[in-house]
């Protein structure tokens, strides 16, 4: 290996850093990309090993290419295509895989140095919690780790110098990254990627039948957190509206599709009103969540005509929001006649015992309140129980659970009750959404699961609009006042099978305690730092300069950048400290000695030039104290045999022999 070869071959410390970032940056994707890449980085590392110790051979063109054809086709098996963002993914990680095998120079590496900081971004469209951001931090400073491995000219520096010179860049880089963050403006992108089809679960659907609210409540996944800004209503009043479900095919509720619920509903305000805000966990949907009645300021969100409120794109990523609810607001007083037609809409047959028995209640309250109340004493007086694992239904599924079963979740019960008081002639429809939530008392916030989806009835009267009714509280009170892990904690398969979920262990002070406080936490990153976008950077720029000018942001910006970067350069530089070594320092005595005598030397001049311009100047013995100063300095600044104390002694000669001359002139 020639000099050249030498000097662009990857030094060991990069290689070491380059083989731990790798290791870093693919184990958090190993979740969601094929697990044979695994064994595929295995494979490659070994050969890189391998290659640096002169045991193998780079691979010819013709085996990387038939590696990088291979691969491509895998991921093609694995995910159905190649277009899309798992399979860009999968390739991205593939490509800083094979990579490894092709290291021939400094350049290369650099390549591979670039490819891993773009590899740690995808992962953040996956994984955007706090603990996901704290790990980024580990294969970013891996990754400059090697970068500054590669830019040292001494091959002999360890791993740990190159590590304590990534963590020092790191630090340097978080105040700007701080400016940057704070004052640079959120713009909406050019472009959309398409969402990763692991991300996040959907939750509600928009169809319920019965059983899909019980098999969803065994999912502790976290659904949205909510946070007041007086003190948090009672967890019997904390009905989150998703979805009203008007159509009805025999077993299942279905939403709308009528072009009347596209305009916002008929309503009155009247009462106090509770100010919250939403940090909702990505759906793919673009329903939001929200009490009754909730309105909000925010550009891309509306009130539908099922007063819903809703999204104008679906929520792929973590997104706040804020609204101003009135529970006492009186919704749709007046109802049109195609809303009462759709709202008392029935299959032509089926469930006839039902049927008969709603026509026998009707005929014995005339008042639809007295109706309503008849029923609701109906589920709490007689023997029906509430479950999560209730008996498969048949065709005629409201007549079973009403009349033989008796057993069933909230939606089996808020779909039979709705039923009933439409057979009766009182419009009513099927709300779905989530009911309660767990207080997080170390943030005084609300955070609502999956397994707090509920299904509600609401039912119209003259005058008084839409009302709320829970066949669900008559039958387990404690449901609505408690929680589901409370009522039904047997039943909870996900938290018996998971020794590993917190939530098990809620009833231990100290684990629980843990839990909450780490919960607050993430929910603090989401609020202050994901939830830091367009509306919520523009209000607090307001709040800061008075108007949102973005030119004297600008300025602000450019100014902040300016000192920042010259604060680091006063630290780095620190040239109040700043010493000459100790050869420079005796040749500025030198200068002075000589300048003194009327000799000075020319800043070009050399210290040798100089001496033969001013030797015949002087006596022997000056000449011969200049020349050993001379030759002695020349050996301790650029030979490796120099000494320090004979050049101070001959520098002190020097000056002895100057004093001299200097009486003698005089």
């Amino acid at each position: 290996m020639n000099k050249q070869q030498r000097l662009n071959a990857v030094p060991r410390n990069a290689l070491q850093w380059l083989l731990i970032a790798q290791v870093l940056v693919i184990a958090p994707h190993l979740l969601h990309i094929p697990q044979w890449i695994a064994g595929l980085w295995l494979l490659c590392a070994l050969w890189r090993i391998q290659v640096y110790r002169t045991r193998w051979s780079l691979p010819p063109p013709v085996v990387k290419l038939a590696m990088m054809s291979s691969a491509a086709f895998a991921v093609y098996l694995s995910r159905g295509s190649l277009i899309g963002l798992d399979a860009g993914v999968a390739l991205l990680i593939t490509a800083f895989t094979l990579k490894l095998v092709e290291l021939r120079s400094r350049r290369d590496a650099l390549v591979l140095v670039f490819l891993g900081f773009f590899c740690v971004v995808t992962s953040y469209l996956y994984y955007d919690s706090l603990l996901a951001a704290l790990y980024s931090l580990l294969p970013v400073t891996a990754l400059l780790a090697a970068w500054t491995g590669l830019q040292q000219s001494d091959r002999s520096v360890s791993t740990a110098a190159s590590l304590r010179l990534a963590l020092v860049l790191l630090a340097q880089a978080v105040p700007l990254a701080l400016l940057l963050f704070i004052f640079f403006p959120r713009v909406e992108p050019l472009w959309s990627l398409p969402q990763p089809s692991e991300k996040g679960r959907t939750g509600l659907s928009s169809q319920m039948s019965p059983g899909d609210i019980a098999e969803l409540s065994q999912s502790t996944a976290l659904a949205f957190r909510a946070t007041f800004e007086g003190p948090i209503p009672p967890k019997s009043q904390l009905y989150w509206r998703a979805l009203t479900m008007p159509l009805f095919d025999g077993r299942s509720w279905r939403m709308a599709s009528f072009g009347t619920d596209l305009l916002p509903g008929q309503w009155h305000k009247q009462g106090p009103s509770h100010n919250y805000s939403v940090i909702m966990q990505p759906s793919r949907q673009p329903w939001l969540f929200s009490l009754d009645i909730s309105e909000s300021s925010q550009a891309d969100v509306r009130m539908l005509g099922d007063f819903r409120l809703q999204r104008s794109r679906p929520v792929h990523r973590t997104y706040l929001y804020q609204a101003e609810a009135w529970p006492q607001a009186i919704a749709e007083p007046e109802l049109t006649a195609a809303g009462r037609r759709h709202n008392l809409q029935l299959p032509h047959t089926g469930n006839p015992r039902t049927r008969e028995w709603s026509r026998q209640l009707r005929e014995q309250y005339a008042d639809d309140r007295q109706l309503v109340a008849a029923l609701l004493a109906h589920f709490n007086q007689h023997p029906y129980h509430y479950t999560l694992r209730p008996p498969l239904l048949g065709e005629h599924s409201i007549d079973e659970f009403m009349f033989d079963t008796r057993r069933g979740f909230c939606e089996h019960y808020s779909s039979a009750m709705t039923f009933a008081l439409r057979v009766a002639g009182i419009p009513a429809r099927v709300v779905t959404g989530y009911q309660g939530g767990e207080i997080n008392s170390a943030g005084n916030y609300v955070q609502v699961r999956q397994m707090d989806a509920h299904a509600w009835v609401e039912y119209w009267l003259p005058g008084s609009g839409w009302q709320r009714a829970d066949p669900t509280f008559q039958v387990a009170p404690e449901r609505i006042e408690q929680s589901l892990q409370d009522v039904l904690g047997g039943e909870m398969t996900e938290l018996d099978s998971n020794l590993l979920s917190p939530l098990r262990y809620r009833h231990v002070a100290w684990i629980n305690s843990l839990r909450l406080g780490w919960e607050n936490l993430n929910h603090g990153w989401q609020s202050k730092v994901l939830g830091y976008q367009g509306d919520r950077q523009r209000t607090w720029l307001r709040q800061l300069f008075g108007t949102l000018d973005w030119q004297r942001i600008g300025v602000v910006l450019v100014t902040g950048m300016v000192l920042l970067l010259g604060v680091l350069a006063l630290i780095i530089i620190r040239p109040w400290q700043h010493q000459p070594d100790p050869a420079q320092r005796m040749l500025q005595t030198y200068d002075r000695l000589l300048q003194r005598r009327g000799l000075a030397r020319s800043p070009q001049e050399g210290l040798q030039a100089h001496l033969q311009r001013i030797g015949g100047m002087l006596d022997a013995r000056q000449r011969q104290q200049l020349e050993s100063f001379v030759r002695a300095h020349e050996r301790l600044q650029y030979a490796e045999c120099g000494n320090l104390q004979e050049t101070q002694a001959a520098l002190h000669q020097l000056k002895r022999s100057m004093g001299f001359w200097h009486q003698a002139k005089r």
